[in-house]
Formats: C-alpha cells, structure tokens, sequence
C-alpha cells in the first residue's frame, strides 16, 4: 500500500512539473506575472490595483499610520516591469517614464528608483521602511512579504 502512495505522489508531481497544476476543467493554472513585496514591517494584506497604481506614479505617497511610501522600479526593459506597467499602471512602460519626464521638468517629483535584479528590489524593500516593489514569481523573498493585488 505505502509503495502504491508513493507511486502516486510521484506521479502526480511529475505531471504537475510536465504541464502545470490542472483544475478539474483541465486548464492550466497559470503563475502570477509579479509579486508585490513590501517592507516585513507593513501591516496589510492586499492592495488594489488602483492604490498601486497611485503608489507608482506618486499620487499616494503615505501608507495608513503616516509612514512614508517608498515604490522601487524595475529596470525599465524587465519584462516582469513591462507585465506591471501594463496590468497595474495600465499603459506601456515607455508612456510611464514619458509621464514621469513631464514631472521632473515641472518640478513636482522624482520617480521610484530603477533597480536591475529581483534581489536588488527585495533588498531594497528590505532595508526600508515603508517600501513596496515588486519582483517575478520566482525571486528569493526572505525579508519581505507579499501582499495579494485584489
């Protein structure tokens, strides 16, 4: 009976590894195109699209209990960046930083720091407080935690 149990296991997960987890509909279940991690010290759960995007154009720039947001970037031709841009932000990375060139000339902000790797933003997101970023479905998280996008 136990080598039967283990057969199975193994079977099962060499299917999964094959071709993804299968709902009883037989569609595969797809993986995130990002996480979103924040800081360990934030307390929320989740976030709406909505407050995310006015996280990364700046328009909220503080979390609830007065602690400065700190959003961090991918470099702009990560493609986890390209899938947050376009799902969150709702336009094309290009016509952010367009949007974003239009804010530093009239002097009315910066925009959140470009890093190069999903460990520089979890890094990033570690050391300070109050920051948020997001990373590919498979980068190292130890530090931060995720939060869900609802």
């Amino acid at each position: 009976m136990r080598r039967i149990c283990i057969a199975i296991t193994f079977a099962v997960l060499a299917a999964t590894l094959a071709g993804g987890e299968r709902p009883a509909g037989g569609q595969a279940i797809s993986r995130p195109a990002y996480l979103v991690v924040v800081h360990p010290d934030t307390r929320i759960a989740s976030v709406s699209r909505e407050f995310l995007a006015d996280v990364f154009l700046k328009k909220r720039t503080r979390w609830p209990g007065d602690v400065v947001i700190r959003p961090v970037d991918l470099h702009p031709r990560s493609e986890v960046r390209q899938r947050f841009s376009a799902s969150v932000l709702r336009r094309p990375v290009a016509a952010v930083r367009s949007y974003w060139r239009q804010i530093i000339y009239s002097g009315r902000g910066v925009p959140p720091p470009e890093l190069r790797s999903d460990d520089d933003v979890v890094a990033y997101v570690r050391r300070h407080q109050g920051a948020i970023g997001y990373v590919s479905p498979t980068a190292d998280l130890i530090g931060v935690r995720v939060v869900a996008v609802r």
